[in-house]
């Protein structure tokens, strides 16, 4: 599992698969959410926009990566 630090208080779904490197592009990320082919938290989530927090764990593609506070 890899991890992400953000430091914001949350990142939307469709960015965080562009940032951790899941997707090159955001029309990528776009169809593999409306696709469901990810999962937050262990759950299909289909909503590009939603916020992600740290604690979330989002699995996309063969990869899964928690969401930690940058200290």
């Amino acid at each position: 599992m890899e991890k992400i630090s953000i430091h914001t208080e949350f990142i939307k779904l469709d960015q965080l698969l562009k940032f951790a490197g899941i997707c090159a592009i955001g029309s990528e990320a776009k169809a593999i959410v409306a696709d469901g082919k990810v999962t937050v938290n262990g759950e299909v989530c289909t909503m590009r926009g939603k916020k992600i927090r740290p604690g979330d764990t989002v699995s996309a593609l063969g990869t899964t990566v928690l969401i930690e506070a940058e200290s």
